[in-house]
């Protein structure tokens, strides 16, 4: 048995620059943490004593005869591409999907991770990237960016630039004290709606305004935030003010990227008192992430009572295989 242990993102800046449509010709560059909410991929070979060759267990149970009758696209296109077969797969995850926190792509980085570990295999993080943003992206044709993939399966605190022959995964070194203040003025909220990124994707493709003058300036903020980030002289809490100004930036690139609810919650956290924030991911919905210092954080979660307030810390690592158990049935497929 292989259990895949994967890290949900947080981006703090950059995002909608990381569009291959967009950094081919203009570059791009993110500005992403990992966080300790995790998902989780079981998978085992099947043995043959049921009337089925697959089961899968996610927000839904299938137990198939054939890959084609999988209903998931992602779990029926990497099986393919992977040549998986008579297997059995579980989800289990610390936080809901569909909320901003690349939790799809992380799935995706984990379950690759792990077929490949069932195989006897190894893969690095970049294969592991790379193949996961080929199955979202082309095989199954999901819109979006290349970011999620990219931070699940390193992990970490990073600057990824993205070019025409690529990215490139830098770590963002921090020292321990500035990475721990930060950490403490950081608050996480969940809004309760979540949405698919990429119906959120499509829906802002569609809009009419040209977007070049914000993601220009966007990309810009990902130098000004590192900057602040690993300059012990500089204000932390510019940090703050900047995730106020991307969020502003970020709701002109479309229509879907907010709503009146979202704007709401945002004003009273801004109101009482955080610094700065933005809503995490496409849009829509999911996770709202403040800047506050400590002495407003408790006025903050007072206008935020009626969210979940979700404590996190940083993490350091990527994807990995956390347990394996020698199969008691021989190996098929």
């Amino acid at each position: 048995m292989i259990i895949t242990k994967t890290p949900f993102r947080m981006s703090f800046f950059g995002g909608g620059t990381d569009m291959e449509d967009y950094f081919r010709k203009n570059g791009g560059a993110v500005l992403s943490t990992t966080f300790d909410k995790y998902c989780y991929v079981t998978v085992r070979h099947l043995p043959r004593f049921f009337d089925y060759s697959t089961e899968l267990s996610y927000s839904k149970t299938e137990r198939v005869t054939s890959i084609e009758d999988i209903q998931h696209p992602a779990i029926r296109n990497a099986m393919k591409m992977l040549d998986m077969h008579e297997i059995r797969l579980t989800y289990e995850a610390d936080l809901p999907a569909r909320s901003g926190l690349g939790t799809s792509s992380s799935f995706a980085v984990g379950m690759l991770n792990a077929f490949y570990a069932l195989k006897g295999k190894y893969a690095d993080k970049k294969k592991l990237a790379d193949e996961a943003i080929y199955l979202e992206r082309n095989l199954c044709q999901e819109a979006g960016g290349w970011q999620d993939q990219i931070a699940a399966s390193f992990g970490g605190f990073n600057r990824i630039n993205f070019n025409e022959d690529g990215y490139e995964v830098l770590p963002v070194i921090i020292s321990p004290e500035r990475k721990k203040q930060l950490n403490q003025n950081l608050m996480m909220f969940f809004t309760g709606f979540t949405r698919f990124s990429s119906d959120v994707q499509k829906a802002n493709a569609t809009g009419k305004q040209d977007k070049s003058a914000q993601l220009k300036e966007m990309k810009a903020l990902v130098d000004d935030a590192e900057h602040i980030l690993t300059d012990k002289t500089s204000d932390l809490d510019d940090f703050g003010r900047m995730l106020d100004h991307t969020w502003k930036l970020k709701r002109q690139t479309g229509s879907a990227v907010s709503t009146n609810s979202i704007d709401d919650l945002y004003t009273k956290g801004m109101a009482a008192g955080a610094l700065g924030g933005k809503l995490l991911g496409a849009g829509g919905g999911g996770f709202l992430v403040f800047y506050v210092q400590p002495e407003r954080q408790d006025s903050v979660r007072w206008a935020m009572r009626d969210l979940m307030h979700i404590p996190f810390e940083f993490e350091d690592g990527g994807t990995r295989v956390i347990h394996y158990s020698p199969e008691v049935y021989e190996p098929k497929g």
